[in-house]
C-alpha cells in the first residue's frame, strides 16, 4: 500500500510540474500564435528555440517581446512584419514570453 500511495504522488508531482509548459503551450495555441511559430522550427516566423537563443541572458527580454507581440514589429528576424496582437493582454504576453525565453 505504501509504494502505491508513492507510485500515486511521484505520478501527480510529474504532472504538476509540467502543467504550467503545456498550460502555455495552451495559451500560444488559443492567442493564434502557433500559426506562424513553432517551438522547433521555422514557420512564418521564428522558431520559439530560436528567440530563446537570441535574446538568452538579456535582463530587458520579457519586457521588450511582451511589446512586440501586442504591438508588432518587423526587421529582427527579416523581412516578414510580425503582425499586432490586440486579442492579447499584457499579462498573456508576459506569460508567454517567458515560457517562450524558457524553450532550449
Amino acid at each position: 500500500m505504501k509504494r502505491i500511495l508513492v507510485a500515486i504522488a511521484t505520478l501527480a508531482a510529474g504532472f504538476c510540474a509540467s502543467m504550467p509548459a503545456m498550460a502555455d503551450m495552451q495559451l500560444a495555441t488559443t492567442r493564434n500564435c502557433m500559426a506562424c511559430h513553432a517551438v522547433d522550427k521555422k514557420l512564418v516566423g521564428p522558431s520559439y528555440k530560436d528567440v530563446a537563443a537570441k535574446y538568452a541572458g538579456q535582463p530587458d527580454a520579457v519586457e521588450k517581446l511582451a511589446v512586440k507581440v501586442m504591438k508588432g514589429g518587423a526587421g529582427v528576424w527579416g523581412p516578414v512584419p510580425m503582425p499586432a496582437n490586440a486579442q492579447v493582454s499584457a499579462d498573456e504576453a508576459k506569460k508567454l514570453i517567458a515560457w517562450i525565453l524558457t524553450q532550449k
